[in-house]
């Protein structure tokens, strides 16, 4: 697969693959923050330092066979681009917006993607389907791994791998999962579920990240404490929440059909003749309708529908990925036009 491929590419693996428990989590993620021995932070850097690490993490990249990935420089790339890589979860807001030797290294289906120069010199990322924590952290490693037999990382022996924020010293690990919540919406838990989940000293975000909302009753859920806990009892400490959560999510779907059957199945296909029929529709609208959706799909209710729609438009309906779609920018009354055709489009699949 070319470069080129990978960019046009609309759906990416995390999307559009199959995972245990993907009814509820949408994607599982690993993140590795590593830096350079001897070099300053990317906000203290100069462009030369940061061409500097640039050029030793490919040329490292480039001397093992094990892992294949596609170098990327976002300086290269128009803004569009760049915001359709943010809207795939491959890279962060922040490391879309302009500068100076900012790249990302990437794999043919995108479940590896390594951003260079981002808040530290490396952010090593795994992003797959389903509650798959376990495996993630295995492809993570060996990449973390195979990186660090050819660089020299900025390591402690008091505070482990240092980083440009103190919150990720210690392992630089963050585990995430992704998870779709609407029936803890719907029968008012959802408030007392994430206030326990935040008592355990885990974070929940929105669907892109911190400072996001949870548009489409979609939440981030991934650990705050990177010091003082090996890897595994960070992963483990999610793998054992988001369990927790998959199964009270699907007890509040039974309690649901028990309870509010009627109601339930009219908001479900109330939902979904509006995204069959609209004319025109806001992100979101969309992603409230298209949480309906997929909640009627996962509990029967809708059976002509593939189960990856939700994961698959709630990237496909955003800005960027509408005007890279359409071949040109489009403003906002032309992008609810465009996405209420996208949408009618994959629903009739």
């Amino acid at each position: 697969m070319s470069l080129r491929d990978i960019i046009n590419k609309n759906l990416t693996h995390w999307v559009s693959g199959n995972g245990p428990d993907n009814d509820i989590v949408l994607s599982s993620r690993i993140r590795l923050a590593r830096n350079l021995e001897n070099v300053p932070y990317p906000n203290r850097a100069s462009a030369e330092e940061k061409a500097a690490v640039s050029k030793s993490v490919i040329e490292a990249i480039s001397q093992q066979n094990e892992i294949k990935l596609h170098y990327i420089d976002l300086a290269d790339l128009p803004e569009v681009e760049r915001e359709v890589l943010v809207e795939k979860h491959l890279i962060s807001p922040i490391h879309a917006k302009e500068g100076m030797e900012k790249g990302v290294l990437l794999n043919d289906n995108e479940t590896i993607s390594v951003m260079i120069n981002e808040e530290d010199h490396l952010r090593i990322q795994v992003l797959i389907p389903g509650l798959q924590l376990d495996k993630a952290w295995e492809i993570a490693n060996n990449l973390d791994n195979l990186l660090e037999a050819r660089l020299d990382f900025a390591f402690s022996e008091n505070w482990g791998y240092l980083s440009a924020c103190p919150t990720n010293v210690g392992t630089g690990l963050r585990a995430s999962v992704m998870v779709h919540l609407p029936a803890l919406n719907l029968t008012n838990n959802i408030g007392k579920v994430l206030g326990a989940v935040s008592q355990l000293r885990l974070a929940v975000r929105g669907l892109y990240g911190e400072g996001s909302e949870s548009a489409g009753n979609i939440y981030q859920i991934s650990n705050q404490i990177t010091l003082g806990h090996t890897e595994s009892d960070i992963i483990d400490n999610l793998k054992s929440v988001t369990t927790q959560i998959v199964s009270q999510e699907r007890q509040a779907r039974k309690l649901l059909l028990q309870e509010q059957e009627i109601e339930v199945k009219d908001r479900i296909k109330r939902s979904y003749g509006i995204l069959k029929y609209a004319y025109r529709i806001s992100s979101e609208e969309a992603l409230k309708l298209l949480s309906n959706v997929k909640l009627g799909i996962d509990m029967g209710i809708i059976e002509d529908v593939d189960q990856g729609v939700l994961s698959e438009l709630m990237v496909l309906i955003r800005p960027a990925h509408l005007q890279k779609i359409d071949g040109k920018e489009l403003t906002a009354a032309e992008r609810d036009i465009k996405r209420a055709e996208l949408i009618q489009t994959r629903l009739n699949m």
